[in-house]
């Protein structure tokens, strides 16, 4: 699948310890070696993803909106791809590049 996604198309992440300590909640892909934002493009979506995605306990996690050409620029600098996923946790597509 090839998701098309606009500069300024908001999408859905999750967030860990929202506030002034808040970070995006990113996974690791052994089997594929790769490290990934997870996005979601509903906020239902990211709800039910939410209960999918590896956390660690102790924390905080709240699904939350941004630009994607903002989570674009700080995956890119921080080494992440970013990937698509429906609210079972499978992976729709995953981003090459950031347009």
């Amino acid at each position: 699948m090839n998701t098309e996604i606009k500069r300024d198309q908001w999408v859905w992440v999750v967030v860990q310890d929202p506030g002034e300590q808040e970070q995006f909640v990113g996974q690791y892909d052994e089997g594929m070696d790769e490290s990934f934002i997870p996005i979601f493009l509903e906020k239902e979506e990211a709800q039910f993803g939410l209960n999918v995605l590896s956390r660690e306990k102790g924390h905080k996690y709240e699904v939350q909106a941004i630009l994607y050409e903002d989570l674009a620029g700080i995956a890119s600098d921080k080494g992440f791809r970013i990937f698509v996923l429906n609210g079972e946790g499978e992976i729709l597509d995953k981003i090459e590049s950031f347009k």
